[in-house]
């Protein structure tokens, strides 16, 4: 009889609410760490001039967008609070810039626009002379180009001769800006300039805020001008830090390394008297695909909306909004934490604050990517993509939480509340009467010999044997078996089906309606299973309960020791059974499988029998028996073992029919799972969420579909797509990581295998998730599909070339993110922490289908060393 389940034990609400507090507590602890304030030299005084574009937050240029006098003068108001000099760009855009700065008594370098353009330029240089003799006073330098040959616009030659010009026009010196290395790479340039305007960004030297590596590579480009060219003054025309963005090599964009950078430059540009323009005064958004990437907006000292992003005095703090942002992830949080305190006492102690700290940083990351994209200037199209990404980040993060859940269950249990064992054997006339269910279709008849011998041996008094042979064409296939059942007598009889609907729940419902009478309970197993003597006479006292439906043992394997192949298959399906089904079983809810059960034959018939309206009749029949209210007994004792797949091919349509028929499921019975009926809260839970790795599987096939897509359009058409954020990449990386710790330490505490078997089984995992990938969406879009049973003999005189035929779907994905990591490490390299991200998402992303290839040749050799 199974025992009743213990009352669990709860602590009080204080203790409970007291361990949430906790986790709270640390949840701010760690926002307070990622933010904590940074000392910078305070800064005191104007400073020497900004770079200055007015267009404002949502004004693009490229479009012909102007912006207004209002915008204009109020930007120059902002501005002159801080500086008394600005630095333009372009003679033509925006040329009430001028006028207005003379009306606020600026100090203007004027800047004309030279590029390819020629009759742009013949414009830009006649405004630059006509502006320049219209504000003497205002207009006191003038630059002629920007980066002209750094960006390869014009020849040295061609700059120079506009050079030339603009100086026998102008009262005013004039200059050009270039890099540091343009100007020590054409001294003849410095020849027509009257002052030296160099651009200095430490950032694209990819050097680090830290130890003040930043600002000693900014002065020792400066000072080696100074050596070069001493008797011309020099003109920082370009200096900064910006915001946010795109990591460069080992340079970081963030407010406060924006901040730490421009406070030190301050001070030493003072002390050493140096002439500089910061770049710049405003963020300006349009910029983001000028070719700098994401990194190109945020230059500002104030953001495109004209608030300062850091004070000049006092510590900095990069988020200064962290408190309210830890606030609500610690109330997202709290509830959830304190209901799974009480309600799991019975963990331990550390399991119960794992995932409580589990649970906090789920409701942390989700507080942090919905509140990031607001740091950023994103464009329709980036809003419409986090729009889509974002649900699959919370489906991430479900996953993930519903795996720590089975790993905190397993490994931190003070024991299992529900565990079933092996029973003293009735006496023969308390024994129910089991009429034993043999499905089978065009199986070796010696392999369904072998399973019978084994029952005949069976320590048991009332039983029978039905085997029910379903469409087997081949009279030289049944007809032995036959025969055999025959010579067997009266217990064993034999059935064969032509034609027959319903595929193996058709036969086993066939099996019903010649059941003996006297039968109690009906046992299934596979055609290939040899069980132990002992099977019904330790198990069958369990029915003596009335509310037992089901006595389920593992499905295990046998002869896979020297096979390679079979080897790590029978190790991978081990896993379930020492883990999965434990964890269902605490809350009633395991699968059944086809293979090594009993049902109480009332309660089979009595609720419809075997459902044919899906391909997993008997994962149906478990969850149909549960909507009856009754128990379902798992004992983890093999009672009996079979064959594993013979090849690659066979594993991977066996779990794409248990993927197709878990939708089949899913769907067909829905309601049952979603509304409050029958079913407990855990029984639903785990029908819903059982699933979900799976789900995650189908999840990955589609994320590397749009990843090869996303990967050709940065290649190809950098303009309009960006590099991933870290928005999109921590989670999944962390998920990976996340999920591959857990099932290793599940494996290595719970399934009795070394470290070689435990990596040789993963390989084995992986290489199934295309497969269930497929399962999970066909089975989601179509109603119905083939019954095809798993061979578990070698099909003989396979090529090599045929051993990968069933993996060249997973061949076609290895081929195109091989070609994505390529064209990314060409056009981006490492210079970005955001390319090696997803340049590893890639390599991450190609683990299932590699190991696919792998599996697949495997399987091939172990069948040649077979044979």
């Amino acid at each position: 009889m199974s025992a009743p389940a213990p009352i669990e034990r709860r602590p009080s609400l204080v203790v409970a609410l007291f361990l949430a507090l906790l986790v709270a507590g640390v949840n701010f602890g760690l926002w307070f760490l990622g933010n904590m304030p940074h000392g910078p030299e305070d800064w005191h005084g104007q400073i020497s001039g900004f770079g200055f574009t007015a267009y404002q937050r949502y004004q693009n240029p490229i479009r012909g967008d102007v912006a207004t006098d209002a915008d204009v003068d109020a930007d120059l108001k902002l501005v002159k609070k801080y500086s008394p000099r600005i630095r333009t760009y372009s003679m033509l855009e925006n040329p009430q810039t001028f006028r207005l700065a003379q009306a606020n008594g600026m100090d203007v370098l004027a800047g004309a626009l030279i590029d390819r353009r020629l009759n742009n330029n013949e414009r830009e240089l006649a405004a630059l002379i006509a502006q320049a003799q219209r504000y003497p006073k205002t207009i006191t330098r003038a630059i002629v180009g920007n980066e002209v040959l750094l960006t390869s616009q014009l020849k040295p030659e061609q700059l120079m001769a506009y050079l030339d010009r603009a100086r026998a026009a102008l009262h005013q010196p004039v200059s050009t800006a270039e890099p540091w290395h343009i100007w020590e790479r054409y001294p003849e340039l410095v020849k027509h300039v009257d002052f030296i305007t160099v651009h200095l960004f430490p950032f694209w030297e990819g050097q680090p805020i830290d130890r003040g590596l930043a600002l000693k590579d900014t002065l020792d480009r400066y000072n080696e001008l100074k050596r070069l060219y001493p008797n011309k003054p020099i003109v920082v025309g370009e200096i900064g830090w910006p915001s946010n963005g795109d990591r460069f090599k080992y340079a970081k964009p963030s407010v406060s390394n924006q901040a730490i950078f421009l406070r030190e430059w301050l001070n030493t540009a003072r002390a050493q008297h140096i002439d500089y323009y910061m770049l710049e005064a405003f963020d300006q958004p349009w910029k983001e695909n000028l070719g700098e990437g994401r990194t190109g907006a945020y230059w500002g000292l104030f953001n495109a909306d004209r608030q300062q992003k850091f004070p000049f005095t006092g510590p900095i703090t990069e988020d200064t909004s962290w408190p309210w942002k830890a606030l609500a992830s610690s109330l997202l949080a709290f509830l959830p934490m304190a209901a799974f305190a009480r309600r799991f006492a019975r963990f331990k102690l550390m399991g119960r604050l794992f995932f409580l700290l589990l649970m906090q940083m789920a409701c942390g990351l989700i507080v942090w990517s919905a509140t990031l994209p607001f740091n950023f200037y994103l464009s329709p199209f980036d809003w419409s993509m986090l729009v889509l990404l974002f649900p699959a980040q919370v489906a991430i993060l479900a996953i993930l939480l519903i795996n720590g859940f089975e790993f905190t269950e397993v490994l931190w249990r003070r024991k299992w509340q529900r565990e079933a064992g092996m029973l003293t054997p009735d006496p023969p006339e308390r024994q129910p009467f089991v009429s034993i269910h043999l499905a089978c279709y065009n199986e070796p008849p010696e392999m369904v010999m072998l399973t019978l011998d084994s029952l005949v041996a069976l320590d048991y008094a009332n039983f029978e044997v039905l085997v029910i042979d379903n469409n087997t064409k081949n009279p030289d296939v049944w007809k032995p078996v036959q025969e055999y059942c025959e010579k067997l007598g009266e217990r064993f009889r034999f059935f064969h089906l032509e034609p027959w609907p319903g595929y193996k729940a058709g036969a086993l419902n066939f099996g019903l309606t010649e059941t003996d009478p006297r039968a109690d309970v009906v046992a299934v197993i596979d055609a290939d299973y040899a069980v132990r003597a002992d099977w019904l006479s330790s198990l069958t006292g369990y029915f003596h309960d009335p509310k037992v439906a089901v006595v389920q043992c593992p499905q295990a394997h046998r002869e896979f020791e020297n096979n390679t192949f079979r080897r790590m298959t029978a190790w991978e399906y081990d896993g379930f059974f020492r883990i999965g089904m434990h964890h269902r079983n605490e809350r009633n809810a395991i699968i059944q499988h086809g293979t090594m059960t009993m049902v109480r034959r009332s309660a089979l018939e009595g609720t419809g029998g075997w459902s044919e309206w899906t391909i997993c009749e008997d994962a149906e029949l478990g969850l149909r028996l549960m909507h009856a209210g009754y128990e379902l007994v798992y004992v983890d004792e093999l009672m009996g073992k079979g064959l594993t797949p013979a090849d690659f091919k066979a594993y991977k349509s066996q779990r794409y029919r248990w993927a197709f028929g878990a939708m089949q499921i899913l769907k067909g019975r829905w309601h049952w799972m979603t509304r409050r009926g029958p079913l407990s809260a855990g029984q639903r839970f785990h029908f819903l969420t059982g699933w979900f790795s799976w789900f995650a599987d189908a999840l990955h096939l589609v994320f590397t579909l749009m990843a090869i897509f996303w990967t050709a359009g940065m290649v190809a058409f950098p303009q309009y797509f960006n590099l991933p954020m870290q928005l999109f990449l921590i989670p999944v990386i962390g998920f990976f990581f996340a999920k591959a710790i857990f099932g290793f330490a599940l494996y290595r505490a719970r399934v009795p295998c070394g470290w070689r078997d435990t990596l040789m089984a993963s390989l084995a995992s992986m290489s199934l998730s295309h497969a269930i990938a497929r399962g999970i969406i066909h089975g989601l879009t179509r109603k119905k599909t083939a019954f095809i049973v798993t061979a578990k003999s070698r099909r003989l005189g396979e090529s090599s070339f045929a051993a990968f035929t069933p993996v060249r779907e997973e061949m076609l994905m290895v081929f195109g993110l091989a070609l994505a990591v390529t064209g990314m490490a060409k056009a981006f390299g490492t210079s970005y922490l955001e390319s090696i991200l997803w340049m590893f998402i890639l390599s991450a992303s190609s683990i299932p289908y590699v190991s696919a290839t792998v599996g697949a040749w495997i399987a091939h050799k172990s069948g040649d060393a077979a044979g």
